[in-house]
């Protein structure tokens, strides 16, 4: 299920590829989800402006349900505790960003720390979707 700050909007990605919401994020429970998987590019800075979608984010965290963000999707953590005392990577631009949120940050293809799954970039996809396959089995 795509969660947006609003139901049946479509949003672009930063290469014009649509992607449209099937639920609003006020209208869902961290606890539906058997993962949360925060996207990269420039969708983050959106989500981050969204004090709904933080909530989600900061519920999947308070239940330990898998939390995954790759590329720019970390700055939404930092917006969050979900980052605090934890390992994590993310896009180098946003690495300071990371930092100040409590973040230890490692340049790795994905770091796995407890429910919190972070990668740098879409050439890390393999091993950012390993991560989280292996956190719900």
């Amino acid at each position: 299920m795509l969660v947006g700050p609003e139901a049946q909007k479509t949003y672009p990605s930063k290469l014009g590829y649509p992607a449209t919401a099937d639920a609003a994020a006020k209208d869902v429970k961290a606890a539906d989800f058997a993962a949360v998987i925060i996207p990269g590019g420039f969708c983050p800075d959106y989500i981050r402006r969204c004090e709904a979608m933080l909530k989600l984010v900061r519920d999947a965290d308070a239940l330990k349900i898998p939390l995954a963000a790759i590329c720019h999707g970390p700055w939404v953590l930092c917006s969050t505790n979900a980052l605090k005392g934890r390992k994590a990577t993310g896009f180098p631009s946003i690495k300071d960003d990371m930092v100040n949120a409590g973040a230890t940050f490692l340049d790795a293809e994905v770091v796995v720390d407890g429910h919190v799954i972070t990668s740098r970039k879409p050439d890390d996809l393999p091993a950012f979707v390993g991560a989280i396959l292996a956190q719900l089995q």
